[in-house]
């Protein structure tokens, strides 16, 4: 079994496909993504409806949940006070641009996601079994992971949310982070896919994938309301 895992697209279609051009490639028998499909960069209509098309299993992420309940905040946490205003710039922005069909469809997408497979079961999430917009970085103290995961059948645990890509074992429990497609933090620029092999063992292998930046840096030209730091 060979499980294809991307997550916070953000609004980066440049980034989707070329990830998805490597999933052909790797034949995976399922693909999941862990949501976030928008905000952020210029393209979040074109994200969702191919992510739609795909109709594969979809996790909400919590920029989902803002913008498609058109809450006031997309449940970020941010570091300074220019990253916040930053940020609830790129949030009016997305908010307002995306159609009323793709909102519908933001709001139906998946709180979490189980595959099982022989003694293996995985669990799929964006923040964490417990909160959609919680922060699960690879320094996170053992106990922590193994307390929010005893209440849990699943001996695997894969998220999103922060961007970084990790993968963890801890005692019984392996954690798997599968990094950003759209916005990468972990200082690569390229979009991040995970593959999941799952035979005896499980090995976990993450593929980083250039895509054409300078298309999507020209199309910032067209929006001079989004922030330009991206």
């Amino acid at each position: 079994m060979k499980i294809a895992v991307f997550s916070d697209l953000h609004g980066n279609i440049f980034a989707l496909e070329a990830v998805l051009k490597v999933i052909v490639q790797a034949q995976a028998n399922e693909i999941v993504c862990l949501g976030d499909l928008v905000g952020y960069h210029p393209f979040p209509n074109e994200v969702v409806e191919r992510i739609r098309r795909l109709a594969i299993p979809t996790i909400m992420g919590n920029y989902d949940q803002g913008v498609g309940f058109d809450l006031d905040d997309c449940g970020c946490a941010y570091r300074s006070q220019e990253e916040r205003e930053r940020g609830h710039l790129s949030f009016a922005w997305t908010r307002r641009v995306v159609t009323q069909e793709h909102k519908q469809f933001l709001t139906q997408l998946l709180p979490r996601y189980e595959i099982e497979f022989g003694e293996h079961r995985l669990l799929f999430v964006h923040g964490s079994p417990r909160r959609i917009n919680e922060y699960l970085f690879p320094d996170r103290p053992e106990e922590s992971f193994l307390h929010m995961m005893e209440k849990e059948k699943a001996q695997v645990l894969v998220c999103g949310h922060t961007h970084i890509p990790f993968c963890r074992r801890i005692q019984h429990l392996l954690v798997i982070n599968d990094g950003s497609v759209g916005l990468p933090k972990d200082g690569d620029w390229r979009a991040c896919l995970c593959l999941i092999e799952i035979g005896e063992e499980i090995t976990v292998h993450f593929e980083r994938i250039p895509y054409p930046r300078e298309l999507l840096l020209h199309e910032y030209e067209k929006y001079p309301e989004l922030p330009r730091f991206l």
